[in-house]
């Protein structure tokens, strides 16, 4: 579990990554993708393995990562 707080960040992953949004809104972008894809509350999002991500959030999200097949 863990918090992102307001603003925009990127994270790499070497391992494949479920990301799951339990509360909060914003919106991603994953390495080599040209669109932004929003989330909230209730909504999950894939991060394959050796790539990044970034995630811009304008409030306090609360998610669970989990790593793996």
């Amino acid at each position: 579990l863990g918090i992102i707080m307001p603003g925009t960040y990127e994270f790499g992953t070497a391992d494949k990554e479920i990301m799951e949004i339990l509360s909060g809104s914003g919106r991603y972008l994953i390495s080599g993708s040209q669109e932004w894809i929003q989330f909230r509350g209730g909504d999950r999002f894939v991060v394959p393995a050796n790539s990044s991500f970034q995630i811009e959030t304008a409030e306090i999200t609360d998610y669970c990562c989990s790593y793996g097949n």
